[in-house]
């Protein structure tokens, strides 16, 4: 059975210890979940990153006037879509888990990619507002629902790495779709329809067949792999099964279980929400983050301002957000080799406000390189905390349905933010933004504030139960939170 110290007839995995695994058959099984769980759930990312984000490229092609509306509209409907987002959050992870991923996640994919291709026929301010407002509704609880079921397949050890690779889902989705944009606005004109039009045509039907690859090759969970369609292309054996439920049997953690029809009582929601050390981690994704909204939907309109033509504004327009994805992994690998949780999400957000004010000061002086230089490296820095502060999270949390929850108010947050940004840029504050940078600026200084008040936070808290001065009011096990070493050796002491 791949098991060492235990009878060949004994099949039973909640007996197992994961000390009696052979690591071998662990690491193969896992390697296909790697395979099978991980690219999937980080296509789902990338098409739903494609869709709510190609309106950056549609606005350089005249959809804006052809559906008479102004920047302050789509400002507007960029809001409506977040809202929705943070609205529907919480009650879609939770049907999520009764649901179950393969088919919760799948037929988001499908509602979310078949609105995201109705926006061909959007022809006033009435039909682009109320379609944002169900793209956001479709949306909401994909982020935390699919990180909830990576969880359910990783142990705590191995999640940080997954969970960033899915975020790569997002990031590449706003590196690429300029790219992509750039050469399906090229059919403009073709069978009567507008370069907008085809790229919403296009980009929401290859997210409506990706519901069908969900659908074929999803695997469900450790107990139950077998996707809905299909038997899948990674096969699981019974041992392997068997190996990926034994060793996910973490008595701190709960029993993970199959996923589908796990439930999470009102009480463990407001048990989370009710734990104020946990608030400025939310404080601070909601202030930093809501910077990028009016990157993502204006960058291309800025480099197009600059005197370039369209095709290579939004080709331009993707190199900041391709230096991204270095600056993401860099950062990600720096925390894994000095450990310093905290203090290196306060370093990426630092170097995010450098070049914020940078720009500022600069771009006035300097041509129109220079000028899409600075906004490349302000787009480079915008993220690079963004994953490690999900993690950060997840690992000052007990069990997996805290870290649920949690990861669905760390979402809010931070769609919340975007709500917010999306009226940073107004159309009077062009070609430079200085208004709206200033803005970024103020933002990107509260929420490193609120990081560093976080890791102090923390600290005392730590110092108190060490001293065994706190005592947990439901009588549990006093938590030792993680800022320095994140130690996933036990799911309640972290190394300080």
């Amino acid at each position: 059975m791949g098991v060492q110290g235990k009878e060949a007839d004994d099949s039973d995995p909640s007996v197992w210890s994961r000390s009696s695994l052979d690591r071998s058959s662990e690491k193969k099984a896992r390697t296909k979940v790697d395979f099978s769980v991980l690219p999937l759930l980080y296509l789902g990312f990338f098409v739903f990153q494609l869709d709510r984000m190609n309106i950056a490229s549609a606005i350089t092609d005249g959809f804006a006037t052809d559906i008479h509306v102004t920047q302050s509209t789509i400002n507007l409907g960029n809001q409506i879509l977040f809202a929705g987002i943070v609205a529907f959050e919480i009650p879609c992870n939770m049907a999520q888990q009764r649901v179950g991923p393969r088919k919760w996640l799948a037929g988001q994919i499908f509602v979310f990619g078949l609105l995201a291709t109705m926006q061909v026929f959007v022809r006033n301010r009435g039909s682009f507002l109320a379609l944002k407002m169900l793209l956001g509704v479709a949306e909401a609880g994909y982020i935390p629902g699919a990180i909830y079921t990576l969880s359910t397949w990783y142990r705590k050890e191995e999640l940080a790495t997954r969970v960033a690779v899915f975020f790569f889902g997002m990031f590449s989705g706003n590196a690429l779709n300029p790219l992509i944009a750039s050469g399906i606005l090229q059919l403009d004109g073709c069978r009567g329809l507008k370069g907008w039009q085809w790229l919403f045509l296009i980009e929401g039907l290859f997210t409506i067949s990706v519901f069908f690859l969900f659908l074929l090759f999803l695997p469900g969970s450790p107990a139950v792999p077998r996707p809905l369609l299909s038997s899948g292309l990674v096969k699981f054996s019974d041992s392997d099964k068997e190996i990926l439920t034994a060793r996910l049997n973490n008595p701190d953690e709960g029993n993970p279980e199959d996923n589908r029809g796990a439930r999470i009582s009102l009480q463990i929601v407001w048990k989370t929400v009710s734990n104020y050390r946990r608030w400025l981690h939310f404080v601070s994704s909601f202030a930093v983050f809501s910077t990028w909204s009016p990157l993502t939907t204006y960058t291309p309109s800025i480099i197009m301002s600059l005197g370039f033509d369209r095709t290579d504004a939004n080709a331009l327009a993707a190199v900041g957000a391709l230096l991204a994805l270095a600056v993401v992994f860099g950062f990600a690998y720096l925390s894994d080799r000095v450990k310093l949780r905290g203090a290196i999400i306060v370093m990426a957000q630092l170097c995010y406000l450098i070049t914020l004010i940078v720009a500022l000061t600069v771009q006035p002086h300097v041509n129109r390189w220079s000028r899409w230089g600075l906004w490349t490296a302000v787009n480079s820095f915008a993220v690079g905390y963004h994953p490690l502060h999900n993690t950060w999270v997840q690992v000052n949390c007990r069990d997996p349905r805290e870290r649920s929850i949690s990861i669905a108010l760390w979402v809010m947050f931070s769609n919340s933010g975007l709500v917010a940004g999306a009226q940073y840029f107004q159309a009077t504050d062009k070609p430079l933004y200085e208004n709206g940078l200033r803005v970024m600026i103020a933002m990107v200084s509260v929420g490193m504030l609120a990081a560093l008040a976080q890791i102090g936070i923390y600290f005392v808290h730590n110092r108190r139960v060490s001293q065994g001065k706190h005592r947990p009011r439901d009588k549990s096990a006093p938590f030792m939170h993680v800022f320095v070493e994140a130690s996933f050796n036990t799911a309640t002491v972290g190394d300080i």
